[in-house]
């Protein structure tokens, strides 16, 4: 996975007009549920704000992408959670970790619509957060509410620590003279 991660994030930065689509995919692809598993989207999103922190790239189409694309991946598994509710649940990926799934179901059921919220930024809940809002029948504006808030801050987040995290160690090896 680290290989695909430097690749992504090589990519990204030898085709930086292609930015906020590729942002949008890998967002995408990390709040649609069994895809989030699967493809190391947050830190391809962190290598890419460290990438932004070198002036190579510009934040803001970074951060449309991603926040575009982490509304649609989450829709998307809420329309599944709403069109095959448990029978998804129960499927690989997440019949490997029935823990997971049982975890989601109680933040959800104590939690609800903040759960879909702060969901974003829970890996252990990413997965299963979106779909259990469908399973437990959240209703549509609620659930876009709160979805829109926190993929948007997610959006920000997730490339922005990247970013300062580069500048901090640009900074530290301005400091030492290297």
């Amino acid at each position: 996975m680290d290989a695909f991660a430097a690749q992504a994030i090589a990519f990204v930065e030898a085709n930086r007009d292609w930015a906020f689509w590729i942002a949008l995919l890998f967002a995408a692809a990390e709040t649609t549920a069994f895809l989030s598993v699967l493809i190391p989207s947050t830190a391809i999103l962190v290598g890419v704000g460290a990438i932004v922190a070198t002036g190579a790239l510009d934040f803001l189409p970074i951060w449309a992408g991603a926040s575009v694309g982490a509304l649609v991946g989450s829709t998307f598994s809420y329309w599944l959670g709403l069109r095959y509710g448990d029978r998804l649940l129960s499927v690989w990926p997440l019949s490997r970790d029935p823990e997971m799934v049982a975890r989601g179901r109680a933040v959800f059921a104590r939690r609800g619509p903040v759960a879909v919220g702060v969901g974003h930024f829970l890996t252990f809940l990413r997965p299963v957060v979106f779909l259990m809002a469908g399973a437990a029948r959240m209703r549509p504006a609620p659930f876009l509410l709160w979805n829109a808030a926190g993929g948007i801050a997610w959006a920000y987040v997730i490339p922005k620590s990247g970013e300062v995290g580069g500048d901090l160690i640009g900074w530290a090896w301005r400091a030492l003279g290297i």
